[in-house]
This record gives C-alpha cells, sequence and structure tokens, in this order.
C-alpha cells in the first residue's frame, strides 16, 4: 500500500500549480480588459494615470512574493534544525560507542578483533591434555523472536561471591511457647 501522506502531498502541489496557472490566465485577462488609467491617491501618495489592472495585480504579486519568500525562508530554518539535531545523534552515538569500548575494556571483555581458534586446534587441546570437558551450558529459552532476544541479552552479568539467605527465625518447638492473644514478648 503506498503512503498516503506522499500522495496527498503531491496531490496539494498539483493543486497549486492549477490555481496558479489559472490565477495567472485571469490575471492576464484581466490586464489585457482593463486598460484604462485610473489616478490613485492615499494620503500623502499619490500616482496619476496608471493602468487600471495594476491597481489589482500589483499587491497580489507583492503578497504572494512575500509568501513565498517567507515560506522559504521558514523552510531553511526548518533544514538548519534538521541538520543541527542530525548532527548532535551522530555526536552522541560516537560518544555511546566510546563509552561502550571503555566500558568493555574495564570489565575485560573481549573486543571481537583476535581470531577464534579452530576447531581442530580445540579437539587437540582436549585430548593433549585428557580431560573432561565440563558440561554444556543449556541454551536459552528462545520465546516470540529468536535472534532479537539473542540480541537483547545482557553483555555482562555481575554476581557477588558470598550470596547470604535471609536469615529466619527458628520455628517454637511447641505451641505453649507462642504467647497468647497475638502479644509480643518484651525483653
Amino acid at each position: 500500500m503506498p503512503d498516503l501522506s506522499h500522495m496527498w502531498q503531491r496531490f496539494l502541489l498539483a493543486t497549486a500549480l492549477i490555481f496558479g496557472l489559472l490565477l495567472g490566465v485571469a490575471a492576464t485577462v484581466f490586464g489585457y480588459s482593463n486598460t484604462g488609467s485610473v489616478n490613485v491617491s492615499w494620503s500623502v501618495f499619490h500616482v496619476n494615470g496608471i493602468p487600471l489592472w495594476t491597481v489589482a495585480i500589483v499587491p497580489l504579486v507583492a503578497v504572494v512574493a512575500a509568501g513565498t519568500l517567507y515560506h522559504w525562508w521558514n523552510g531553511l530554518h526548518h533544514f538548519t534544525e534538521h541538520m543541527r539535531h542530525r548532527r548532535r545523534v551522530r555526536e552522541l552515538e560516537a560518544e555511546v560507542t566510546t563509552l561502550r569500548a571503555h566500558l568493555d575494556q574495564l570489565l575485560e571483555m573481549p573486543d571481537g578483533s583476535t581470531t577464534k581458534p579452530t576447531a581442530k586446534a580445540l579437539i587437540a587441546d582436549s585430548v593433549a591434555m585428557n580431560a573432561v570437558a565440563p558440561p554444556a551450558l543449556p541454551e536459552p529459552a528462545i520465546v516470540n523472536g529468536g535472534d532479537k532476544e539473542k540480541k537483547a541479552r545482557k553483555r555482562v552479568s555481575l554476581t557477588s561471591e558470598a550470596v547470604r539467605e535471609p536469615e529466619t527465625p527458628p520455628a517454637p518447638a511447641s505451641t505453649e511457647d507462642l504467647p497468647a492473644n497475638g502479644e509480643t514478648e518484651h525483653a
């Protein structure tokens, strides 16, 4: 399905073009039909003997030209804001990349630039050491998206060395040791 906003924009541009052409034809016909001269007086401003068509066409052309210039200036402003935003996004992406590299270096993560050992070298090393290979870790469960979840997994998980279970109070030996009616003993 085509993008309707793009088609709507093309329709508006075509409509504006047709309207502009019709307006130009109407202005030309009006100009050639009204060749008589008039005197224009407004406050201190006096113009005598100008063609009648200029009274209607010149203000219309001035308004259209001013609107066009305003539209171009506004588009230039939006373009410069877009470019400034784009440059800032690139700067932030570069900063994130350097921060990730520093974090990987801090956590001593492999950078991926080293070559992986070949399978023959791994087999030769395991046979030479006669060691039992450790059991393979289970694959994580893949739910609705497979590769996306693998990519979304965290790169590092930190665990503490000594994880303590919360202490639970010893259970009373009998019900006689419990206080009656929810009363608490104060020592």
